[in-house]
C-alpha cells in the first residue's frame, strides 16, 4: 500500500462529507465579514475553491482504484442504517462529477477576482453556497436530500444571477425563479407520489422495490416518476421547456455563466442516475420506461440548441444555446439505454461543459474589446472590411499605416492572439471537429449506435430509424455549430477595424488557458478517460453492487465504557460509516 492509499485510507469514509462541508463552513466564514474586506473574501473563496478540488481529486483517484465497481464509501451522518437515514454515497460518476464542477469552479471564481466580485454584495457566499448545494446533489443517495440541495443550489443560483443588478438581470431572473419555482413543485408532488407507493425515498431501497410493485400500483408509479422527470428535464433544458435559459444564462455576469454551464448537467445528472436505478433490466414491467420520450425529447433540444446557435447573434446566446445543444446530445443517448453509448456520453459531456464555460468567459472579454471597454455589447453588426476588394483581396492604397506601409503580415498583439485562438479552440470543441474532446465523444457515442455490442460482435444489427436519426443530428449539429461559431469569429476578429488592443488581465485570461487546459488533457489522455467513463457507464447499467453497498453500510457501534473511568459513561459514536 502507498503512503497516497495509506493516507486515503484514513481519511474515509469522512472524506465523503468535505465536499459539502467545506464551501458550507466558508460560506458562514464569508457571512462574518463585512463586505469592505473584498480581499479576505475573495482570497478565501479561491482558497476553498481550491481545496474542494483537491479533495474531488482524491476522491477520484480512489474511485478508480481496481476492483472498485461501483461505490467507494458510504457515510451516515446521522449514523443510522439505510434507508431510515441521511445517506451519502461517493461511486465513480459522482466523483467524476465533483472534479469537473470543481474545475469550472476555480475557473470561474479566478476570473470573477479580477473585477467581476466587486459588482454586487454576498457574491462569495453566494457562489460557495451554489458549489455546496452541486456537491450535494451528486453524492445523496436519496431523494428527499436530493430536493435539499436542489433548493440550496438554487437560492444561491437566484442571488448569483441578480448579481450586478441591471433590469436585463432583473427580468431574466424573475423567469428563472419562475420556472425552477415551478420545477421545484412537481419534484416535491412526484416524491410525495413516490414516498406513497413505495414507502421510501431512499435510491437503492427504491431500485429494491421497483419488481415488486403491484400491477394496480404501475400505473401511478409510472404517473410520479414521468412528474419527477419533468422536474429534472426542466434543469436540463429540455425543449419546449428550456425557454428561460439562454436569456437567464446570457443576462448574468460571465463567471455566473459559466457557473450556471454545471447546472443543465445536474438534470443529466438526476435522469441518468435515477433512470438507470429503478427503470434498468430489473425493473420488470417497468424497465426501459420512458426512454422513447428521452431519445425524442433529447434529439428535439439537440436540434433547437442547433437552430438558435445559427439564428445568435451575441456571444453569450451562442454560448446559452450551446449549452441546450450539448444537453439534448446527452438526454438523447441517455434514452438507448446502452453501456457503451453511455460511456460516451460521460466523455463528451466532460469536453463540452468545459468548452460552453470558457466561451462564457471568452464572450466578456470579446465584448468588452468590442465596445471598447463598455460591460455590454449591442448585437448589431456594422462593420464591414473597407480594405477588401469584391474579390476579398487586399486594395491597394487601403489599409495603411502612419508610414503607408501595409498592415497585412503586422505582429498581432498578444492578448488578441490569445482572444483568437482560445475561441476557435472553443469552437472546435463544441462543433465536434478533431482532434479535440469533442470529436473523440461524438465518434465514441457514433461508434457505440452502430455497434452496440462492440466491434465484431453487432454483425447484422439493425440500428433503427431512432438511432440513424441522432448519428444524423450529430453529424448536422456539428456543422450547424461550426457555421455559427465562425461567423461570429469573422464578425468579432477579421471584419471589425479601429480597435485599440483588449486589455487583458492575467487573471483574467488564465482561467480560460485552465479550462482549454483541460480539454486538451482529455485528449492527451483519452484512452484512460475513456476507460473510466466505460467503467462508470457499465456500473450504471448494473446497479446491484452499488445497491448491495448502500443497504448493507452499518452504522459504527458505540464504544463499550471505559474500565478506567466508568463514571465518564459512554462515548458518544462516530458520525459515519462504510459499507
Amino acid at each position: 500500500m502507498t503512503a497516497m492509499e495509506f493516507f486515503l485510507q484514513g481519511l474515509m469514509p469522512h472524506l465523503i462529507l468535505a465536499p459539502i462541508a467545506l464551501p458550507m463552513v466558508a460560506a458562514g466564514l464569508m457571512l462574518l465579514l463585512r463586505e469592505e474586506r473584498q480581499r479576505t473574501k475573495v482570497t478565501l473563496n479561491i482558497v476553498a475553491t481550491f481545496l474542494g478540488l483537491v479533495v474531488a481529486v482524491l476522491l477520484l483517484v480512489q474511485a478508480k482504484e481496481p476492483g472498485v465497481q461501483t461505490s467507494l464509501g458510504v457515510y451516515l451522518p446521522g449514523n443510522w442504517p439505510a434507508p431510515y437515514g441521511i445517506v451519502l454515497a461517493i461511486d465513480r460518476l459522482s466523483a467524476m462529477m465533483l472534479v469537473l464542477s470543481s474545475t469550472v469552479a476555480l475557473a470561474t471564481v479566478l476570473f470573477s477576482a479580477a473585477r467581476w466580485h466587486r459588482a454586487g454584495v454576498h457574491f462569495h457566499p453566494l457562489f460557495q453556497f451554489q458549489l455546496m448545494g452541486l456537491a450535494g446533489a451528486f453524492l445523496t443517495a436519496d431523494l428527499f436530500n436530493l430536493f435539499v440541495f436542489f433548493e440550496i443550489m438554487l437560492a444561491a443560483s437566484y442571488g448569483l444571477l441578480l448579481h450586478g443588478s441591471g433590469r436585463p438581470r432583473v427580468s431574466a431572473g424573475l423567469h428563472y425563479i419562475a420556472i425552477n419555482l415551478a420545477a421545484s413543485s412537481l419534484f416535491l408532488i412526484g416524491v410525495s407520489m413516490l414516498y406513497g407507493i413505495t414507502g421510501t425515498l431512499n435510491m437503492a431501497d427504491l431500485a429494491q422495490s421497483m419488481a415488486g410493485i403491484a400491477p394496480a400500483d404501475r400505473g401511478l408509479l409510472h404517473a410520479a416518476a414521468a412528474i419527477l422527470a419533468v422536474a429534472f428535464l426542466i434543469k436540463a433544458a429540455v425543449w419546449p421547456l428550456n425557454f428561460w435559459l439562454v436569456p437567464a444564462y446570457s443576462a448574468a455576469t460571465a463567471p455566473v455563466g459559466a457557473l450556471f454551464a454545471l447546472m443543465t448537467k445536474v438534470g443529466v445528472y438526476s435522469v441518468l442516475r435515477l433512470w438507470t436505478l429503478l427503470f434498468g433490466a430489473e425493473a420488470g414491467d417497468s424497465a426501459q420506461f420512458g426512454s422513447q420520450w428521452l431519445i425524442g425529447g433529447g434529439m428535439l433540444t439537440l436540434a433547437f440548441g442547433a437552430i438558435g446557435m445559427l439564428g445568435s447573434q451575441r456571444l453569450g446566446h451562442l454560448a446559452g444555446f450551446a449549452a441546450i445543444l450539448s444537453s439534448g446530445t446527452l438526454l438523447a443517448a441517455v434514452g438507448f439505454g446502452q453501456n457503451l453509448l453511455t460511456g460516451g456520453l460521460l466523455y463528451y459531456m466532460l469536453g463540452s461543459t468545459l468548452a460552453i464555460s470558457a466561451l462564457f468567459l471568452l464572450s466578456d472579454l470579446i465584448d468588452r474589446w468590442r465596445n471598447n471597454g463598455s460591460n455590454l455589447a449591442p448585437y448589431e453588426q456594422t462593420d464591414d472590411a473597407p480594405f477588401l476588394s469584391a474579390d476579398l483581396v487586399p486594395t491597394d492604397g487601403i489599409n495603411l499605416d502612419d508610414k503607408e506601409q501595409a498592415l497585412i503580415g503586422k505582429v498581432i498583439p498578444a492578448a488578441a492572439a490569445f482572444l483568437g485562438l482560445a475561441f476557435m479552440a472553443c469552437t472546435l470543441i463544441i462543433a465536434g471537429l478533431p482532434p479535440l474532446p469533442g470529436f473523440v465523444g461524438k465518434f465514441a457515442m457514433i461508434h457505440a449506435l452502430l455497434n452496440p455490442l462492440g466491434l465484431g460482435s453487432s454483425n447484422g444489427f439493425q440500428l433503427g430509424a431512432a438511432g440513424w436519426m441522432l448519428v444524423a443530428l450529430l453529424v448536422v449539429s456539428g456543422l450547424i455549430a461550426l457555421l455559427a461559431l465562425t461567423r461570429s469569429g469573422i464578425r468579432h476578429f477579421w471584419s471589425a477595424q479601429g480597435r485599440a488592443a483588449p486589455q487583458l488581465l492575467v487573471l483574467e485570461g488564465l482561467p480560460i488557458a485552465m479550462l482549454l487546459v483541460a480539454c486538451a488533457a482529455l485528449v492527451w489522455q483519452a484512452s484512460a478517460v475513456m476507460r473510466y467513463t466505460q467503467a462508470t457507464a457499465d456500473a450504471l447499467h448494473a446497479p446491484a453492487t452499488y445497491v448491495r453497498a448502500i443497504m448493507t453500510a452499518a452504522p459504527v457501534p458505540t464504544p463499550p465504557p471505559s474500565s478506567t473511568s466508568p463514571a465518564q459513561g459512554t462515548a458518544a459514536p462516530v458520525q459515519g460509516g462504510t459499507p
